[in-house]
């Protein structure tokens, strides 16, 4: 099969295309013909040895059909979705031809879907939606700040959000964003530089009930400060970089009241977050009637990896980046 290996770490072009043996399904797992898969920014951290773990073979979601299911409970053609399950991180992951997932990372789906359409789906919703119905137990009636709002990710928690009734605060750096954030569901859109806490509680006085932050960990103490004495804080990104927040001290920085949790979302089909709680085919459903604006930004060839990976980097990715596969 045709595979895209981190050659080394550095730039977008030590992604290269190799040929490597079909993977061989283990115990618990199943072999997907990968037909799309989206880009995420934890991807680019792994190219460039930033992160922890990394196989040679990246891309830790994808869609495809089942090629072989050694237990025969998903027949060959079946429409999947895969995420995590070590994908990308421990195991070879989604840029290649064939992946073999384990069966717990791996929901069945009926869709109209083209492949890139439904490939922009997969980690960017069951992320949001883990965020919003599990860390921050979002509600119609809450006030909702989403900070990183033009990311994939961002775009998918102001969809959700606001088809669940909650009024959305949304962020961007650039202004001329904006609308498309309002085209989303954001009922108000506040331009980032940092340090918003002020402006977000001049359009909601005492502050709002939730926020998620995909910004980091160079704001978290803004998105405190942002937030109401019984509201909630998830971190679930790092757009702004990975460093730590320097001097970081409780009974300083966190107000009294205010729970502060963070996803990851590599925790996607494990004992305490089963992908079966997190009801993709509805998500699916739901981009198909319009009621998500689930779209790819972008869509790739195989060969164009490299300049996938330079978009992200460069931030006008504007939304979910996808790699068709041949």
């Amino acid at each position: 099969m045709r595979a895209i290996v981190i050659s080394k770490n550095g730039g977008p072009d030590v992604l290269q295309i190799r040929e490597l043996p079909d993977p061989v399904p283990g115990d618990g797992d199943v072999l997907i013909r990968v037909r799309a898969f989206g880009v995420n920014h934890a991807e680019t951290h792994m190219r460039k040895g930033e992160w922890a773990e990394a196989a040679q073979v990246s891309g830790i979601e994808c869609v495809g059909t089942i090629a072989h299911d050694p237990s025969g409970g998903l027949a060959e053609g079946t429409t999947v979705a895969a995420i995590m399950g070590g994908m990308g991180r421990t195991r070879n992951g989604s840029y290649a031809e064939y992946v073999a997932a384990p069966i717990t990372n791996v929901a069945k789906l009926d869709t109209t879907l083209s492949w890139p359409d439904l490939a922009a789906i997969p980690e960017s919703y069951a992320t949001a939606w883990s965020t919003l119905h599990g860390n921050l137990a979002l509600q119609p009636e809450h006030t909702l700040l989403v900070r990183g709002a033009t990311s994939a990710l961002g775009q998918a928690a102001v969809n959700i959000a606001h088809a669940l009734g909650a009024t959305v605060v949304a962020t961007t750096r650039r202004r001329e964003r904006a609308e498309l954030l309002r085209s989303l569901g954001a009922d108000h859109v506040v331009i980032e530089d940092g340090s918003i806490a002020d402006n977000v509680r001049e359009l909601v006085p005492g502050g709002v009930d939730r926020v998620l932050d995909l910004v980091g960990n160079s704001v978290l103490r803004d998105s405190l400060r942002a937030t109401r004495p019984d509201g909630r804080v998830c971190q679930a990104g790092f757009l702004g970089g990975l460093g730590p927040v320097d001097q970081f001290l409780p009974i300083a920085d966190m107000p009294s009241g205010v729970q502060f949790s963070f996803f990851g979302s590599f925790e996607v089909g494990t004992e305490h977050f089963p992908i079966a709680a997190i009801p993709l085919q509805d998500i699916v459903s739901k981009t198909e009637a319009g009621e998500y604006s689930a779209e790819p930004a972008r869509v790739f060839r195989f060969e164009e990896i490299a300049e996938a990976h330079r978009v992200m980097e460069s931030s006008d990715a504007l939304g979910k980046l996808v790699v068709e596969v041949g």
